[in-house]
């Protein structure tokens, strides 16, 4: 597997899930990750998988990819399974040098390149996690035919069983306050001045809640100084890595999205804890909420729905538990763990067994 590094919820969730799902198929797994920071790769080596650092910078760039294919050639996989549209560009750009592999991606966010689709264009396959994702993945160049659409499954992460007050101190937080979390990385797409202008409008009708930000981008420093220019610094803390985020997901009266995120960040880890969600629209809030039933979908248009929605839930302590409750029986439903993996090690299974490869 070949992934970034992760923290426990949103794709690094679905790695460890996955990573155990085809151990217990019979596969060996080792994970090549292709940038700094994270828990999930010190988790998984902690359960004995085989990790290699292929790369200490922020972004997966080409010297981690010459090294993955440094990699490839020594340990000769039988699979190659890209998690994420920079592991997949990675694996497609070094596929030539990496000795006869299959190659895999997993995408659940969509491709916006065509720099991109040509690296998908090179693999075996590409897993999605919706029928949006799979259509994006069409309009860059890939042939349907190779796409999988296979709907995500999710278990929760087992706590550590820090209490509020252990992660009060560890992050900085007060607490008396009700806690909000939001987990995207630091980029356009994820829409973070949305969020930054929805909690300055939420502190205006409610008053007592701190917001965890957490991710890592080229905008980190663009979302710090819009939070000090509108006086957010001290009820923001915006953290690159946390791996305490199992906990933090369960201590949080709120888990919402401003934008495209796998996964919806940790929209899906949340529904699995009772924790109720908000979300700009998206194609995974789509997908993840029951609009009105485990949560809210919001459109990006009036922005100050956003923060209504929030407040609503917030302030509503009844309407908060009847969404977290109906959101973890939707996650037990629609997102059952087991059909899930199950799917997604038949789909690597049958690339694998493919005689004929590009």
């Amino acid at each position: 597997m070949v992934a970034r590094g992760l923290d426990p919820v949103g794709t690094g969730r679905q790695i460890e899930l996955a990573a155990d799902a085809f151990r217990a198929a019979g596969w060996d797994v080792a994970v090549a990750v292709g940038t700094a920071g994270g828990a999930v790769p010190a988790r998984l080596a902690a359960r004995g998988y085989s990790v290699h650092r292929i790369g200490t910078r922020p972004t997966f760039d080409m010297a981690a990819a010459a090294r993955l294919a440094a990699l490839c050639r020594s340990w000769k996989p039988a699979v190659v399974h890209a998690w994420g549209r920079s592991a997949a560009l990675a694996t497609g750009s070094i596929r030539p040098f990496a000795g006869r592999i299959a190659a895999v991606a997993h995408l659940a966010t969509g491709p916006r390149s065509r720099r991109l689709g040509w690296a998908l264009a090179r693999l075996d396959r590409v897993i999605t996690v919706s029928a949006g994702v799979a259509g994006r993945c069409e309009a860059v160049g890939v042939r349907s035919g190779r796409i999988d659409i296979l709907a995500p499954g999710i278990e929760a992460a087992e706590p550590a069983g820090l209490s509020r007050h252990d992660l009060a101190a560890r992050l900085g937080l007060r607490t008396d306050t009700q806690w909000t979390l939001c987990v995207a990385p630091l980029v356009g797409e994820s829409r973070l001045e949305r969020l930054v202008w929805a909690i300055d409008q939420l502190e205006v009708v409610h008053r007592g809640v701190e917001h965890v930000l957490v991710g890592q981008g080229p905008l980190a420093a663009r979302v710090q100084r819009r939070a000090r220019v509108q006086q957010l610094a001290e009820r923001l803390r915006v953290v690159p890595f946390c791996d305490v985020l199992p906990d933090l997901v369960k201590a949080s009266q709120l888990v919402w999205q401003s934008g495209d995120v796998a996964y919806g960040g940790a929209i899906l880890d949340a529904m699995a804890c009772d924790v109720p969600v908000v979300a700009v629209a998206s194609d995974a809030a789509r997908q993840l909420i029951g609009d009105g039933v485990t949560g809210r979908i919001v459109p990006a248009d009036p922005e100050s729905e956003f923060p209504r929605r929030a407040f609503n839930v917030l302030e509503n302590a009844e309407l908060a538990r009847r969404y977290g409750d109906a959101a973890r029986q939707r996650a037990a439903e629609q997102f059952a763990i087991g059909p899930a993996l199950a799917r997604h090690v038949e789909a690597v299974e049958r690339v694998a067994a493919m005689e004929d490869r590009l």
